[in-house]
């Protein structure tokens, strides 16, 4: 016997909200579909495996491809997320900041790229930051070359076979970008950096290729933490937020200070030592409260709730909305077994 995970409890709370189209009749077996999608991210096989039991594995993937592009498995996370806020067992006193990179298999490359959103893509990788390291040294190069008046012989004279290769090598980095997928010595690797309060639940997310930094998605963190209250506007301020030393920065200190957020985040050896050799001119010295710093495990519990499902511990998807998907499902999941009677 298959072991399901929602209870008539969790049903009647989270069925609302799955939608069932505008015409036609009611479908039937909406629960067992459901059912069927976490069972897949929960195990972490082929749709084609999923049991007999919840349906067709064509008809439970349909449904879930609806839901995806729909936005439903976010809309339902934070349902959850209301239901609990309007029983007083949310607390964003507290939110604690990390990362945490999955292994993608085999199977989640190789997606399909429209081709204007690949040349947009390529267009946008040669913009950053003046483009690749070798652009930007062959740049130089002209530069330095038209200076004293004198061209090299191999700028003279292009290679169509090495401009060739150039572009494919930026087209291959082009659809791993898109599909949230970054190449390291271990593979392919997508992080997912998210945000937990103090009783280890996921509050948002946010899926990067592999070997993106932390730092920069910090902004991008908070910025999804949202909770519905029963009255007013959404709440997305928490009182602090805690987070190790790879989000010690001057710009999210000062994101920070400008939404008046107490920061709990010490400071790296390196910025210390140049603050101190800078004298009066370096500021004020950085201090963090160690004492709510000692709850940021609360994030690194989150995270090991999550890779609980195999689905999610390692990357089978190919798009990355299909794992974001399973990420907020999961989420919904988490909220929903620590809700207490109201």
């Amino acid at each position: 016997m298959l072991r399901r995970e929602l209870s008539d409890a969790d049903w009647e709370l989270i069925g609302p909200h799955l939608p069932i189209g505008q015409y036609g009749p009611y479908p039937e077996h909406l629960r067992d579909q459901l059912e069927g999608v976490i069972w897949r991210f929960r195990i972490g096989s082929p749709w084609q495996d999923v049991p007999d039991a919840f349906g067709s594995w064509s008809t439970v993937y349909d449904r879930f491809a609806q839901w995806r592009d729909a936005g439903v498995f976010a809309a339902v996370m934070e349902a959850v997320i209301a239901e609990a806020a309007r029983r007083g067992q949310v607390d964003l006193s507290l939110v604690s900041v990390d990362s945490t990179t999955a292994r993608a298999h085999h199977a989640a490359a190789g997606m399909v790229v429209d081709e204007e959103v690949l040349a947009a893509l390529e267009k946008a990788a040669e913009g950053e930051k003046g483009g690749t390291r070798k652009a930007r040294k062959r740049r130089k190069r002209q530069a330095a070359a038209e200076a004293d008046e004198m061209t090299p012989a191999e700028e003279a004279e292009p290679d169509p076979e090495r401009e060739e290769r150039r572009r494919q090598r930026h087209r291959r980095r082009a659809r791993l970008k898109a599909a949230a997928l970054g190449r390291s010595r271990g593979g392919l690797t997508s992080k997912v950096h998210l945000a937990a309060e103090r009783r280890c639940r996921p509050l948002s997310f946010v899926l990067t290729p592999g070997q993106a930094a932390d730092s920069p998605q910090f902004s991008a963190v908070l910025a999804g933490v949202r909770v519905r209250g029963p009255v007013g506007r959404p709440r997305t301020r928490p009182g602090a937020v805690a987070g190790d030393k790879a989000y010690s920065s001057r710009a999210n200190r000062a994101h920070l200070r400008k939404r008046k957020i107490k920061a709990v985040i010490p400071e790296k050896a390196d910025q210390a030592a140049n603050r101190k050799k800078k004298g009066a001119r370096g500021g004020r010295p950085v201090s963090h409260d160690a004492g709510m710093y000692k709850e940021r495990n609360t994030v690194e519990r989150c995270i090991n709730k999550i890779k609980d499902w195999r689905g999610l511990a390692t990357r089978f998807d190919k798009r990355p909305d299909s794992y974001m998907a399973g990420l907020h499902l999961r989420g919904a999941i988490i909220w929903l077994r620590s809700l207490h009677p109201a």
